[in-house]
């Protein structure tokens, strides 16, 4: 692993790391927004049994509360705990994810982010 890593080193430019920072911010945040909008949605939908919405309430309420096993405010790593719960949680509830849901989500992306490109979500809703 380590000969891999340094393997990279040659293709470090900070100048080219600078510019495309915003666009991974821009699509890690339109993935993150977009599963918390499948969990929000599979939990009102009337289909969705109890046990299922009580993880869905679970994964929402620790990505919102102010007691982390990582601290957000840690660089980097402070939000790989939440997106391993937002990631357990929607494995855990996939089957109550219909393209119902899929496109409700979507609509809201859109009021949010304005237009995006459908193929940065196909990741995740090929795993659900």
């Amino acid at each position: 692993m380590l000969k891999k890593i340094k393997s990279y080193i040659k293709s470090f430019n900070s100048n080219v790391l600078l510019e495309k920072i915003p666009s991974y911010v821009k699509l890690l945040g339109l993935k993150t927004v977009y599963s918390v909008l499948l969990l929000f949605n599979a939990y009102r939908r009337k289909e969705t049994p109890p046990w299922a919405k009580n993880v869905i309430l679970g994964t929402l309420g620790y990505l919102i509360s102010p007691i982390d096993s990582i601290p957000d405010l840690t660089p980097v790593i402070g939000y790989t705990d939440d997106l391993g719960v937002l990631s357990f949680g929607l494995v855990t509830i996939a089957c109550y994810i219909n393209e119902d849901i899929r496109e409700a989500s979507k609509e809201q992306l859109s009021k949010w982010f304005g237009t995006f490109d459908n193929k940065a979500l196909e990741t995740i809703d090929s795993k659900l």
